[in-house]
């Protein structure tokens, strides 16, 4: 059998159809002729039950006739009705038993002309002798009825003999297919073994025989490709590999000269990464700085992914600066880790340099095994020989780097170190300086003063008026108003100068919204509480202003309007930093008073946009007032930043 065009795959399955087909055919025949066997021994049995039957009828009339009664007629009829419907289940069959009488013309001959005896001579007799009452004609028509009866029973005979010979064929027929099903599976075994072994077993072992001589140096060995199939694409492919060598062996002066090429693009590359480390002198953000430097590094070495984290002023966490190819999830839970957690952690805390395989350590690296990376480059970044952060490259594949190129990374991270430094100093500077101009700005920047000046003006326009009527107690009561109005004027003065002036001393915005909250409750007296969830945050310095700056606004004002006894505060950082204040003051209509016109909440609100945050106030008469702040993770933030410039 040749197949010339197909592949193994398919000869196999044309070879395994073919034996199926075969097989299913003879199968099936054996299982129709076995049917067959069992319906006519059915058959058989119904058949020689109908001559017993025959016989006690005409035993049954016997006795009616010497002493008839109604039990004896109600006996000769179910034995009627019996004989007569074992009839027409011979005719017709009975598939749940099963019963099949063969459908040989001469057996269905045989057995209509049975029914025709029966209906039109023999039950007639019955009949006759049931109906007659005269005793004597009674046992007449019996004696003519068993005369009949005998030849009834012969015909009756002939139809059991001839289901007996048909069956006696079926047999003969059966133990034939049984002895092709033997034969089939004999030769067909033989058969599927010799095709097997010259589709399969002698293109391998050829195979093996040229990789053994190929291994013991012949690489002039070639096999001959005698099918279109795979082993005879293997054969090509085994031809070519083999040609390769010799060509490579001959050539291997060729191959040295291509690998000092090779040399020589690696130093290029090496120039390349040195011009990266120039990048790092620009004067730019912190964050801009991370970015491009691990864009670049992620380049360089061909890594799937990578991180900078900065550890915080606490020098307990270590959250993420930048990053290039993780998800989500990757950054929800890295941002939480800390000092000392898994080898990322512990290079934080001052150990070397390292890049190993995740599956070849002892300790946990869910996170990474989760995300997919097998091979991960942990560096401290330092400062002053001080490591103020952590450096990561992660492949999806397993790889250790060499030591020369750990080095290299390294040197790039004490370049990057010294320019974050560098940046912190050039933040501090800016910082000042936009304190500054907001200092002089101050009064300019809050449109409650001038609103306390109108209220001043239309009271001292009052006072004047009742001091020229001479209205004594008018004045008075101007004057206690006006006294009210300065005052209030004098305490949002030194409110938005504080503001104003506000200076973050330090990047832990925890500890600034604390010293917001005690300076608060030393000039108001009202009772604050605070709390913090997360690790510690490190944010730009823009952001901590604004939030500091929202925060006195909110403190503002419940000192102005809420008539709280209680500030809550909290301070939580997961997915997303969000800062929630609450007061149990007497609260205001949403939905009426915090529109555009209310000055203090459409400050917030821009203030809130300003740093891509979102802002809602929930608030009811006599139910307090909640404000809540949402900012999306550091790492977001700083991604738009990036975008926007």
């Amino acid at each position: 059998m040749k197949f010339p065009t197909l592949t193994i795959q398919q000869k196999i399955t044309t070879l395994l159809l073919i034996y199926f087909v075969i097989a299913f055919v003879a199968i099936t025949s054996t299982l129709f002729v076995s049917g067959r066997l069992e319906g006519g021994a059915a058959a058989i049995n119904d058949a020689g039950s109908e001559r017993m039957r025959s016989y006690q009828i005409a035993f049954l009339l016997g006795q009616y006739i010497d002493t008839s009664s109604e039990k004896l007629i109600t006996e000769i009829d179910q034995a009627i009705a019996k004989f007569e419907q074992t009839l027409i289940t011979l005719e017709k069959g009975d598939p749940d038993r099963p019963l099949l009488l063969p459908k040989k013309k001469g057996i269905r001959l045989s057995l209509q002309n049975i029914q025709q005896t029966w209906l039109q001579q023999n039950k007639p007799y019955v009949n006759a002798i049931l109906t007659e009452a005269d005793k004597e004609k009674a046992a007449l028509l019996l004696k003519e009825y068993n005369e009949d009866l005998k030849i009834f029973v012969a015909d009756i005979d002939v139809l059991v003999v001839m289901v007996e010979k048909s069956q006696a064929q079926a047999t003969r027929l059966l133990r034939t297919f049984q002895n092709g099903l033997v034969a089939l599976a004999f030769v067909g075994t033989l058969l599927l073994l010799s095709l097997f072994a010259r589709m399969v077993i002698t293109p391998v072992q050829r195979l093996k025989k040229g990789l053994d001589k190929m291994g013991q140096g012949d690489f002039s060995i070639r096999l001959p490709v005698t099918s279109n199939d795979e082993f005879g694409d293997l054969a090509g492919g085994f031809n070519h590999m083999v040609k390769q060598l010799q060509e490579i062996y001959a050539t291997l002066e060729q191959r040295i000269r291509t690998k000092t090429n090779t040399l020589e693009m690696k130093s290029q590359e090496l120039s390349a990464l040195y011009n990266t480390a120039s990048f790092l002198n620009t004067s730019t953000s912190t964050e801009i700085l991370c970015d491009g430097v691990l864009g670049k590094m992620v380049t360089l070495f061909g890594a799937e992914a990578g991180v900078i984290r900065l550890v915080d002023h606490k020098g307990k966490g270590v959250p993420i600066i930048a990053c290039h190819g993780v998800s989500e999830d990757f950054l929800a839970e890295e941002n939480q880790l800390q000092c000392g957690e898994c080898l990322c952690g512990d290079t934080a805390n001052g150990e070397a340099a390292v890049s190993y395989n995740v599956s070849d350590q002892l300790v946990s690296e869910k996170t990474c095994k989760r995300e997919g990376f097998e091979g991960v480059v942990s560096v401290p970044v330092k400062a002053r020989e001080r490591v103020i952060g952590v450096f990561n490259l992660f492949f999806h594949q397993p790889r250790i780097l060499p030591p020369s190129e750990v080095r290299l990374l390294e040197t790039v991270c004490q370049h990057l170190g010294a320019a974050i430094e560098n940046q912190h100093f050039v933040d501090r500077e800016k910082e000042m300086a936009v304190s500054e101009e907001r200092n002089l700005l101050a009064q300019e920047l809050h449109d409650s003063i001038a609103q306390s000046l109108a209220f001043l003006n239309i009271q001292t326009q009052l006072l004047q008026d009742g001091l020229r009527k001479g209205q004594a107690e008018q004045v008075d009561k101007t004057l206690i108003q006006i006294k009210e109005g300065i005052q209030e004027s004098y305490d949002d003065v030194r409110e938005l100068l504080v503001h104003f002036r506000t200076r973050i001393e330090h990047d832990d915005i925890d500890v600034a919204i604390r010293d917001a909250l005690e300076k608060f409750e030393g000039q108001t007296g009202i009772e604050t509480h605070y709390e913090f969830e997360g690790n510690v945050l490190t944010l730009q310095p823009e952001i901590i202003l604004q939030f500091l700056h929202i925060l006195h606004e909110c403190l503002s004002n419940i000192r102005k309007h809420s008539k709280a006894t209680q500030v809550d505060v909290q301070l939580s950082h997961g997915r997303e930093c969000q800062l929630i204040i609450h007061d149990n003051g007497i609260g205001f209509d949403n939905t009426k008073d915090a529109g555009e016109t209310h000055v203090g909440l459409r400050i917030m609100k821009e203030r809130t946009h300003r740093i891509d945050g979102a802002l809602t106030i929930d608030s009811s008469p006599e139910e307090g007032t909640t404000i809540c702040l949402t900012l999306p993770l550091a790492t977001n933030v700083i991604a738009k930043e990036l975008a926007h410039r």
